[in-house]
């Protein structure tokens, strides 16, 4: 009788401590980085304080008694518990196949159940056990003080505080519950370790919200406009003042054309496309005089028709396929919530859906390749499973953020043959984010160079290499080796360092590379203006020989 009311209570009590722990540990997913924030600092302050001193602290709260009991070592545990789950939520909430979900237009909820929770299972899995053993423990001490079960029932700690003022007459009476709470406490760490392994899964270690600035000039957008922004800034919070990694970027893209952002890392070309996909996590802040995807305004109106407008059709494809999937999760299955989400498919159709999409990206065997999971996946077909997930609505404009990152060549042409072949079926715009100027030159109908947070040159494609004007783009242009490059003599480079977002000098951020700066470049800031024939440029030596 006592064996089975103190395993009872315990897992009762456990259970009470896992659910609290989760609510509070992903805060951050589910109300907001900056709730999460508060409650992250409530748990840090409530895991100093000792587990049993809090546990018997809420028993006086919640009175003498099994209830009481059961209520104090529950919450009591759930600090604890909740500084785990936040740890291990922080280590996958900024993987890339979350981010791919929240672009799919998966709500919060789901997200954690579906995508965050799994990664995590095993440590916390191993965790609840010894918090089981734990409040075993726990509530035959309360019971042994008095303040736990009370007569006519009994628990190991009753019978334990019975058999102690008889232990020298009956010895077993007091040591018989003692070798219990022992036994119980090493079965619950056991069992834990092995439900962990049985579930075999490997720990794999909120959308900011647009504000519109005011718009002082009017452009007349075409009908065939898939995307327009204009004065696109992020900022994050800094020591002094606020930090702007993206400064004022304005584009355009319309229905099937390809356009290329290339420059330095840290130019803020990934940013300004996680900005147009609502993927900046606070505290980071994305401000816009314009930002409309499909003739929809994605500054104003509700928030919930631009995800599905987004989730539908918009994709994204992240730098590394292999964080770009769950781990845990089937491709095809990660392929089909696309489809039930946006279009309301059943499980049968969503997965048929997944296989059609993956044979349309040329992935051999698509429904055995369906049944795998990504680590049994290459890493060119995982980024062709990465663009089939894209392409499961009917997408109008598909951003690739490296696409052919730590491919070999031969891979990398297929993956860039399979966009091309994308795009002119289905009149698809392409967004292309890259460091290899050769790639975007052949891909792209018009190249945007971007430096310090800023498009410093827009012009099209075919004239990358010969017409550039701005000195930063011939410089990038020299920097890629050719056919014709002396092996004697060393490679061109840029001098200098990439401007610190942190820290970006007055005038033309590039005034200290360049070989034509003088006063003016490093005074004043050059605007990006257009020359009349479609090409943009900011500089005030535009087009002067080097």
């Amino acid at each position: 009788v006592a064996t089975r009311l103190s395993v009872e209570l315990a897992l009762l009590a456990t259970l009470i401590s896992i659910v609290i722990g989760l609510l509070l540990g992903a805060a951050s997913v589910l109300v907001g980085q900056r709730f999460g924030r508060f409650m992250g600092a409530v748990v840090n302050v409530a895991v100093a304080f000792p587990g049993l001193l809090l546990a018997l602290f809420f028993a006086i709260i919640f009175g003498v008694g099994a209830r009481g009991a059961v209520l104090a070592i529950g919450i009591a545990g759930a600090p604890a518990f909740a500084r785990l789950a936040q740890t291990l939520v922080a280590s996958v909430v900024q993987r890339d196949f979350v981010a791919a979900a929240r672009v799919a237009g998966v709500g919060r909820f789901r997200l954690l159940v579906r995508h965050i929770l799994p990664n995590i299972a095993e440590p916390l899995i191993v965790n609840a056990t010894i918090g089981a053993g734990g409040a075993l423990l726990a509530f035959a001490g309360l019971s042994y003080l008095g303040l736990g079960v009370q007569q006519p029932s009994y628990d190991w700690g009753r019978l334990l505080s019975d058999g102690i003022p008889n232990i020298y007459v009956h010895p077993e009476a007091a040591l018989a519950p003692g070798i219990a709470v022992i036994v119980a406490g090493l079965a619950f760490n056991l069992f834990g370790e092995a439900a962990a392994k049985g579930i075999g899964s490997p720990v794999v270690l909120g959308r900011t919200p647009l504000r519109a600035l005011p718009l002082e000039t009017t452009r007349p957008r075409g009908h065939d406009t898939v995307l327009d922004v204009h004065e696109l800034s992020v900022r994050f919070p800094g020591a002094d003042e606020p930090i702007r990694p993206v400064r004022g970027v304005s584009f355009s893209v319309a229905r099937g054309e390809a356009v290329g952002i290339v420059g330095e890392s840290g130019s803020g070309k990934s940013l300004t496309a996680l900005a147009i996909a609502r993927l900046v996590d606070d505290p980071g802040r994305v401000d816009a005089a314009r930002l409309d995807f499909l003739g929809t305004d994605l500054l104003t109106g509700n928030v919930r028709a631009h995800r599905r407008l987004l989730g539908e059709s918009m994709a994204m494809v992240f730098q590394d396929p292999m964080t770009s999937l769950n781990p845990t999760k089937r491709v095809g299955r990660q392929l089909a919530e696309v489809a039930r989400q946006h279009q309301g498919m059943s499980r049968s159709q969503a997965l048929a859906r997944a296989v059609d999409r993956l044979r349309a990206v040329r992935v051999p065997a698509a429904e055995r390749r369906a049944r795998q999971y990504p680590h049994e996946f290459s890493g060119g077909m995982r980024q062709r499973a990465m663009i089939g997930m894209g392409v499961m609505g009917k997408p109008a404009l598909i951003i690739a953020d490296e696409p052919t990152t730590a491919l070999d060549v031969t891979v990398q042409r297929q993956v860039l043959d399979l966009l091309a072949s994308i795009r002119s079926t289905d009149d698809v715009a392409l967004v292309l984010i890259s460091h290899d100027v050769a790639v975007v030159r052949q891909v792209c109908d018009r190249v945007l160079v971007m430096y310090a947070g800023r498009i410093v040159e827009d012009l099209p494609a075919r004239e990358l290499t010969t017409r550039a004007r701005h000195p930063y783009t011939r410089a990038l242009v020299a920097a890629v080796p050719g056919m014709r490059t002396d092996l004697h003599e060393p490679l061109p480079v840029i001098p200098g360092r990439p401007v610190d977002p942190r820290n970006i000098p007055a005038g033309c951020a590039y005034a200290d590379r360049c070989p034509l700066a003088d006063d003016r470049c490093r005074t004043d800031d050059p605007a990006l203006v257009d020359d009349g024939s479609g090409r943009r440029v900011a500089c005030w030596h535009a087009g002067e020989p080097q």
